[in-house]
């Protein structure tokens, strides 16, 4: 129950820290962040590939090439002009000219009456205190609080801006320069004017247009934007995507009127001497009025790229569910399959939001992964700790555990914890051995000595029946039962409970000869073995339980040590073991087997059948003769 709880404060902290990750980042900190959410935009969008821009838009550049025929940049008004009445010839839906005309030149005239001749929109410039852009909120309550803030702005002249619509032109973009949204929007202490891009789509589609919170009205079409009245956009492809033609063209009569007639025209500079350009996920050097083109052909088509409200609530919900789903996965799992299957959860969330971009809705990588990295790393780590002291903890227990059990026995009850719940009677090997006149020698030995000695015995007992493949049901002090059968009982069994009765009397004697003569000086042993019916149960009370086996078979088996002590042999084998085990038995490959013989059994009425089994070992390897009578 305890560690419930603690898994239930681990999950609520992880999802108050993604809660405090998003919160932190709303509001103007964790920018860092920033930077990593455009490098894993770029390659969403990369890996989405070039797309076809529907053909509303046309580009006519002012670039190298017009540069050399007019002879130089900034181009003179009068040659402007020539441009402009050239598109607007043409009958362009609307005609907008991406370029500052700032200050009074020669040809103003001339431009001003050419721009008169069609709907048309100039730019203006929006002056900031730096570089970039800034976003600090003064005040949460007033709509307009998240609006680039500019020093001032840059007018055209008024003569240009009486025969055309007029709007800011910049763009903003993140720290690597590159552009991700076109605030349609700016403000200066002395008010607030529109955006370029905005006045063009609004001036092409006719009608009721207005900015509202949250979306842009242009007609009868809705389109949603970021809270800060900002336009996310993503690109087509390279430079030139959208359909683009050079004003040197334009003006040598080279150029298909279709490319002009009822479409949007923007004229800018992409001179190599001039101009802007910003980098993209597609170009490195993309000039600014391709930029604009982007953004008006999203706004016309609605082709734009979903991150208002509903989208920051969805990022603000996977920053508070996926730590908590993640760390519940770890708790769930307290191993390195949890912190596969929370990396699998990772990988999964980034397939989701790059399916989710290729698809126009723009939920957040960096957040999330933000959110979920330090509670998951964290509470990962306690667990891999907790868990390898769990490890320890169960190794050791299941190490003593096998002192005290047969390992293959443990991991039957753990592959059917019902293993003899119930009684079971089969046929089964039974081996005893027991030392003889241990009894009295322990009184004069005394407990430390007994100790050992019973060690170093019990230690070859365990070691042969373990190279026997059988199993010790219990050490009877100076004896042991050694069972062939469980967990279930083979063809083999009785010749693997033969050469165990082999080996143990070998061995058990070669012990015996290397111990002192004081202590060996009446210390002998015997082995009995049988075949037969047993009854396999576990017996025991609430507290403990064991193995054993009961029933004849047993009781025989363990008399047929008397027999052995009262004919002076090592080992006393019923002649149903011998018949099961078979001639290629160890008891017929080595020492003297003799019988059957015809033997009265203690406590049992009738004869049984017996072989009696004596080595072949030197007289100093031998056993000593048995302290027992006869049975």
């Amino acid at each position: 129950m305890r560690w419930r709880f603690q898994n239930l404060v681990a999950v609520a902290l992880a999802g108050l820290w993604g809660g405090g990750v998003y919160f932190a980042h709303s509001n103007g900190h964790l920018l860092s962040l920033d930077r990593a959410e455009a490098a894993i935009t770029d390659f969403r969008t990369a890996l989405r590939g070039v797309r076809a821009p529907p053909d509303l838009v046309t580009i006519v550049e002012i670039d190298d090439a017009v540069e050399n025929k007019l002879g130089s940049y900034p181009l003179p008004r009068s040659e402007l002009a020539r441009i402009v009445e050239a598109i607007a010839a043409l009958k362009p839906r609307v005609l907008a000219l991406d370029l500052l005309l700032l200050g009074a030149g020669e040809g103003d005239d001339a431009l001003a009456k050419a721009l008169g001749a069609g709907p048309a929109v100039i730019g203006a410039a929006a002056i900031f205190p730096t570089s970039s852009q800034s976003l600090a909120i003064e005040n949460r309550e007033d709509p307009l609080a998240r609006l680039p803030r500019a020093e001032w702005f840059q007018f055209p002249l008024q003569k240009f801006a009486d025969r055309a619509e007029v709007g800011i032109v910049n763009v903003a973009t993140d720290q690597a320069g590159t552009p991700r949204s076109i605030p349609m929007l700016f403000r200066t202490d002395d008010g607030v004017a529109a955006s370029f891009t905005f006045k063009i789509a609004a001036l092409a589609i006719g009608g009721k247009s207005a900015i509202e919170p949250d979306r842009l009205v242009l007609g009868d079409r809705s389109i949603p934007t970021a809270a800060d009245y900002a336009l996310p956009m993503t690109f087509y492809g390279p430079r030139r995507t959208i359909r683009t033609i050079s004003a040197a063209a334009l003006l040598d009569g080279k150029v298909d009127p279709a490319a002009i007639a009822d479409r949007i025209v923007i004229v800018g500079a992409t001179v190599s001497t001039g101009g802007d350009f910003f980098p993209t996920p597609f170009e490195r050097l993309m000039p600014g009025v391709e930029v604009i083109a982007t953004a008006i052909t999203q706004l016309m088509t609605g082709d734009v790229v979903l991150r208002g409200r509903a989208v920051r609530f969805v990022d603000a919900l996977i920053c508070i569910l996926l730590p908590m789903i993640l760390v519940g996965l770890l708790a769930w799992r307290r191993n390195l399959a949890g912190l596969f299957t929370a990396a699998a959860a990772i990988v999964i969330w980034m397939s989701v939001t790059s399916v989710a971009f290729s698809h126009g809705i723009w939920l957040s990588a960096v957040l999330p992964v933000t959110a979920i990295a330090v509670p998951t790393v964290l509470f990962g780590a306690v667990q891999l700790w907790s868990g390898r002291r769990r490890a320890q903890y169960f190794a050791t227990r299941s190490q003593l555990l096998e002192e005290f059990q047969a390992p293959v026995i443990q991991q039957w009850l753990i592959a059917n914890p019902r293993f003899l719940a119930e009684p079971v009677r089969q046929d089964a090997a039974i081996v005893f051995i027991d030392l003889s006149g241990f009894t009295s020698l322990s009184e004069t030995l005394g407990p430390d000595k007994v100790r050992e000695v019973l060690k170093e015995f019990h230690a070859l007992v365990d070691r042969e029946v373990v190279a026997s493949g059988g199993m010790i049901t219990g050490f009877q002090g100076d004896g042991a039962m050694i069972l062939f059968g469980l967990p279930e009982p083979a063809v083999d069994d009785a010749s693997k409970a033969a050469d165990c009765a082999v080996r143990l009397s070998i061995s058990t004697a070669r012990w015996l000869a290397a111990l002192s003569p004081s202590i060996t000086a009446d210390l002998g042993f015997k082995v009995g073995a049988h075949f037969g019916i047993i009854v396999a149960s576990r017996l025991g009370g609430a507290s403990h339980h064991h193995i054993t086996a009961t029933g004849d078979t047993v009781n025989v088996a363990s008399r047929l040590m008397e027999v052995a002590a009262g004919h002076g042999v090592e080992i006393s084998a019923s002649d149903d073991l011998v018949r099961a085990a078979g001639r290629d038995s160890a008891l017929f490959k080595s020492g003297t087997l003799t019988g059957p013989q015809e033997t009265q059994i203690r406590g049992r009425s009738g004869s049984l059948a017996t072989w009696f089994w004596r080595s072949d070992a030197p007289s100093g390897e031998r056993a000593r003769p048995s302290a027992a009578g006869p049975a």
